[in-house]
């Protein structure tokens, strides 16, 4: 039979249309049947096939050769003659069985995955594949090759970018990882290096490469604001020994010198940018936790990248060094324009570095503000550019040295609103030790609270929910009655501080504060933070050591006490990591020393 003459051949096999009727013993093609079809075939037996509309009460059993019907019914039931029209019905018209006897007639076998079809629904004639439908499929399957192509060169772009990364290992110098939600200490590392087409103009012949322009940026925990600090290359500090990874996979520790210039922390000596992390901790305090150093194209690419970064000169500039010629008012620069700007020495101030780290500062801010600004973000071009821009001019540790790991950071940097970014200078005077002033020390009365400052995450600028967080700590904790010095028991423990912090400070309390019943108890697991532990009826003397000691409102733990020697109850003060010696505050300062110099990244700033 053509089973697809009768329609059926979208899900059926013609060989399972043939079904026993139990009640007759015969077999019998199911069809349902549509518009057009020719009539059914009646029941087959072994001398031909009889009408549906046939008496079956006639008694008539089934007659040898039956089991030849039931061999050929597979094969389409070809033999015997065939009923032109069914009676009963009309041709071209669908009549249901009415008699009893095939109601139990068994269903059609399907394939498998064929969808049972609803009753009484007429299965439309499958024909072939129109030309839509082909031209669907078609594009469907181009659009699937075409993004299984962007995803492949998406893949070998990344990879492309991962491979311009330069990566140094600094071991212990940084910490490693990178943590979403812990403040973090990038040391940003300008050198004099002279690479490029262009830059022979620039730094000294011959140079591995100084630390020359040096901004140890720290990035607050809760990522409400920023501080980044410079520190003068010409500044004269002690560098460290410095343990630095050699090409053969060795270490090799590089003897620390004493009384130098900050910039020669990197380069000399074979010295790489972990000694100058370690350099800036010796001097700040502060350990920074990765590094990202760039060289002259640097500025060159990146600028030009972005489409040009905008300054103000409050005076006409024609350095012959640098080769900067610009007029007094606002421009956009880049390209080697924007690296001769940066460069220049002889043109604002007293044409010192200090002045133009200012100048430096006040670039940076532009170009953050570029780069936050919604015609760079939303740039496809701009993006791709400055992408494969800062991958070929960064070099960074290993810890940040993927692209995966360097999105993470500037997602992060990317919360920080430019308003609540300080660009400082750390504190120096001028050094004792020269006649001719080159170069500069530490102004220590204004750097250590800085210092302190940015040790305990607190902003150089107004940031409303930390100072509110402040205020209601130093509210809850610090205001309140005090009992005297006399009447304040407490027991000292070191718990990180130098050796020897608990003594010093228990004798220092006795003779000079009159902190009389104190004692002093050893050593302390080691933390970072000091803390001073009080019971509920304490609270006046803990108020009042933490007066005396200058404890910040965060340092005061209530709720613990314990019972000293004589078995009578003691607030318990632990000297943690931060503790700076007997009579120095601990609590850092909530503003800013007055007369630092510092520069917010939010405000344009004309170069003077």
């Amino acid at each position: 039979m053509d089973a697809q003459g009768r329609g059926r051949a979208d899900d059926i096999d013609p060989a399972d249309q043939w079904v026993l009727n139990p009640q007759t013993g015969d077999y019998e093609l199911r069809l349902d049947a549509s518009a057009g079809q020719s009539s059914l075939p009646g029941p087959r037996t072994g001398g031909g096939r009889r009408g549906r509309g046939q008496d079956r009460g006639q008694g008539q059993g089934r007659k040898q050769g039956q089991a030849g019907d039931q061999q050929d019914a597979p094969q389409g039931g070809r033999s015997g003659t065939r009923s032109r029209t069914a009676p009963g019905q009309d041709r071209g018209t669908r009549a249901p069985l009415e008699d009893p006897g095939t109601r139990d007639l068994p269903g059609q076998r399907r394939r498998r995955g064929a969808p049972p079809e609803s009753p009484g629904r007429r299965r439309s004639k499958k024909g072939k594949k129109s030309t839509g439908k082909k031209i669907a499929l078609w594009t469907s399957g181009g659009l699937a090759v075409v993004l299984v192509a962007v995803a492949a060169s998406g893949y070998l772009y990344y990879q492309h970018l991962n491979d311009n990364i330069t990566t140094t290992d600094v071991g212990s110098a940084g910490s490693g990882g990178f943590s979403k939600d812990e403040a973090v200490n990038i040391l940003l590392i300008g050198t004099d290096k002279r690479t490029g087409k262009g830059n022979e103009g620039y730094g000294d012949k011959g140079s591995v490469g100084h630390a020359d322009t040096n901004i140890l940026l720290h990035v607050s925990k809760d990522r409400t604001n920023a501080t980044a600090l410079s520190i003068p290359r010409d500044l004269i500090t002690d560098i460290p020994d410095c343990p630095t990874k050699q090409p053969d996979g060795s270490e090799k520790v590089i003897p620390g010198t004493p009384g130098v210039r900050f910039n020669v922390s990197l380069g000399q000596d074979g010295r790489d940018a972990g000694c100058a992390m370690r350099t800036v901790e010796e001097i700040t305090g502060v350990k920074p936790d990765h590094f990202m150093m760039a060289d002259f194209n640097a500025v060159k690419t990146l600028t030009t990248a972005v489409g040009g970064v905008e300054i103000c000169l409050a005076k006409p500039v024609d350095d012959p060094d640098s080769h900067l010629k610009l007029p007094a008012g606002e421009h956009t620069i880049e390209g080697e324009q924007a690296l001769a700007f940066v460069r220049t020495r002889h043109s604002f101030g007293n044409a010192g570095d200090l002045d133009r780290i200012q100048v430096q500062q006040q670039f940076l801010g532009s170009l953050m503000r570029k780069l936050k600004d919604d015609s760079t973000l939303s740039s496809p071009s701009k993006m791709l550019d400055l992408a494969e821009a800062a991958t070929k001019a960064l070099q960074v540790d290993t810890g940040i040295g993927s692209i995966t790991k360097l999105k993470d950071v500037g997602m992060e940097l990317k919360k920080v609103n430019p308003k609540n970014i300080t660009f400082a200078t750390l504190p120096v005077l001028d050094n004792p030790a020269e006649k001719v002033k080159a170069t500069v020390v530490v102004d220590t009365a204004k750097a250590d609270p800085l210092f302190s400052m940015i040790q305990d995450d607190i902003s150089l600028t107004e940031v409303k929910q930390q100072e509110k967080k402040e205020k209601a700590a130093e509210a809850a904790r610090l205001k309140g009655t005090k009992s005297a010095a006399s009447e304040v028991r407490v027991d000292i423990y070191n718990g990180g501080a130098v050796s020897g912090s608990a003594q010093t400070t228990l004798t220092w309390l006795q003779n000079t504060k009159g902190v009389a019943k104190s004692s002093q108890l050893g050593n302390a697991d080691s933390q970072k933070k000091t803390t001073l532990e009080y019971g509920p009826d304490q609270a006046d003397q803990a108020r009042r050591l933490a007066e005396i000691m200058g404890l910040p409102g965060s340092a005061m733990k209530p709720g613990k006490s314990e019972k000293n020697a004589q078995g009578l109850p003691a607030i318990v003060l632990t000297l943690g990591q931060d503790f700076k010696g007997a009579g120095t505050p601990i609590a850092a300062p909530s503003k800013a020393p007055e007369g630092i110099q510092k520069v917010e990244a939010d405000k344009a700033v004309c170069a003077k």
